[in-house]
């Protein structure tokens, strides 16, 4: 059973869901999402879990702030002639061309959309978001097979299920039930942003939280991952 609740701390108001379930102590995590969830007994006083809240407040702001850092943060697009969009870490201009079908096709630094409208913005959107997942579909399974391999050398775990799809506010995730999730936004970072991604990933599969035990894994299989995020958190700003 789960319920949601909020605690206010100075003027921050601080909203999670409580989970309750056969257990003898309270746990509290933020997700990657920034969700707080607060795991306690059957029974447990309600005003004694919020206390136990507010008393972790600036742990949890702090957790927040960590993982808000990798929210993409693309700027809004108009999808007309003229504007530049991203391509496995490149600027491309959109050129576009009336035609008779919607295609699209990069010839040099250009994305070229053709459209019996061009007019429209949702149909350039479209088109351009149909060709990313395409590339997404190809590319990302092959770099997942690329630094799967490289991490089932320190580690044997099973070979995460990788799903694809737009996310809103993060670039990657990992479910206990072994599948790992990429944001499609990531076909416009280069390719060793993806594989920091896929890496991170597939570190949760041995450590589900951000403790050191993720860090010292992170670290012995992407020796130099700090730069990577700090270059994925540029590009994609």
């Amino acid at each position: 059973m789960q319920m949601q609740h909020v605690v206010k701390y100075g003027n921050i108001v601080i909203e999670f869901t409580l989970q309750v379930s056969d257990r003898r102590t309270v746990a509290i995590s933020v997700q990657p999402d920034c969700e707080v969830i607060v795991k306690a007994p059957k029974g447990a006083n309600l005003l004694r879990v919020q206390e136990l809240v507010h008393k972790r407040a600036r742990w949890i702001q702090k957790q927040k702030q960590y993982f808000q850092q990798f929210f993409p943060r693309t700027p809004v697009r108009n999808y007309v002639g003229g504007e530049t969009h991203l391509y496995l870490g490149r600027q491309y201009l959109i050129k576009l061309i009336t035609a008779d079908k919607p295609f699209l096709k990069l010839c040099g630094r250009h994305l070229i959309i053709q459209h019996p409208d061009v007019t429209s913005p949702h149909n350039i959107e479209k088109i351009l978001y149909a060709w990313y997942k395409s590339r997404a579909e190809q590319l990302f399974r092959e770099r997942f097979e690329f630094c799967f391999s490289n991490f089932s050398k320190k580690c044997a775990v099973e070979v995460p299920k990788l799903h694809i799809r737009k996310m809103k506010s993060r670039w990657g995730s990992y479910a206990l039930s072994g599948r790992m999730t990429l944001n499609l936004e990531l076909i416009k970072a280069s390719i060793d942003c993806i594989d920091y991604v896929i890496t991170h990933e597939l570190c949760h599969t041995v450590h589900p939280n951000h403790g050191p035990g993720f860090y010292k894994l992170l670290k012995s299989v992407l020796p130099d991952y700090a730069i990577k995020k700090s270059k994925l958190e540029q590009s994609l700003a």
